[in-house]
C-alpha cells in the first residue's frame, strides 16, 4: 500500500510562516551562471562531435541542465512552527522540525541533519537551506528552534519518567 503526498496548501503556508524567502543563486551570481552556462553548452558540443548524435547532445545539455536545476530556479523557504517547506519550480516539500537533531551553518547556507552527531549520511538525508543576504535572520530562527526542541524532549522525557 503506497502512501500518497500530502497536499501542500501554499497559501496556508505563506500566512502560518514566521520567516519566509526565495533563494535564486543564478541572478546573485552572474559571471557563475555564464560559466556553467557555458560548460553545459561545451559539454553537449563534445558529446556531439565525439558520438555524431544530435539526440545524445541534447540528452547530455538536459541532463546537466536538470542536475543544476535549485542553482538556475528560484528556492523559496517558508519557516513555520511545525514544520520547514521548501517550494521548487515541481514540488513542495514540508519537513517537520521534529526531524533536525543538528545543524551546521557555512558561507552559503546551513545543513540541517536530523542525526545527533556528525555522520556521513547528513548529505542524503539533512536539508540544506541557501541564504540570501539573510544569514543572521535564519541562523537566529533556527538557533531559537533548537532550543525549543531541546527544552520540548526534555520536557517529554520528564514526562516519561514520571509514568
Amino acid at each position: 500500500m503506497s502512501r500518497q503526498p500530502e497536499k501542500v496548501d501554499i497559501d496556508k503556508v505563506k500566512q502560518e510562516a514566521e520567516i519566509s524567502w526565495t533563494a535564486h543563486p543564478m541572478k546573485r551570481k552572474p559571471a557563475v551562471t555564464a560559466a556553467v552556462s557555458a560548460f553545459i553548452i561545451l559539454c553537449a558540443m563534445l558529446v556531439y562531435y565525439i558520438i555524431d548524435s544530435r539526440g545524445f547532445a541534447i540528452l547530455a545539455a538536459v541532463v546537466l541542465f536538470a542536475s543544476l536545476a535549485k542553482f538556475y530556479f528560484p528556492t523559496t523557504y517558508f519557516f513555520t512552527p511545525e514544520a520547514i517547506y521548501i517550494k521548487t519550480m515541481t514540488q513542495t516539500l514540508k519537513k517537520p522540525w521534529s526531524l533536525f537533531r543538528s545543524y551546521y551553518p557555512d558561507r552559503n547556507g546551513v545543513l540541517l541533519s536530523p542525526f545527533v552527531e556528525p555522520s556521513r549520511l547528513e548529505n542524503f538525508r539533512g536539508l540544506y537551506v541557501m541564504f540570501e543576504g539573510n544569514r543572521e535572520d535564519v541562523m537566529a530562527y533556527i538557533k531559537n528552534r533548537a532550543k525549543r526542541q531541546k527544552t520540548d524532549e526534555a520536557a517529554n522525557e520528564s514526562q516519561k519518567d514520571e509514568a
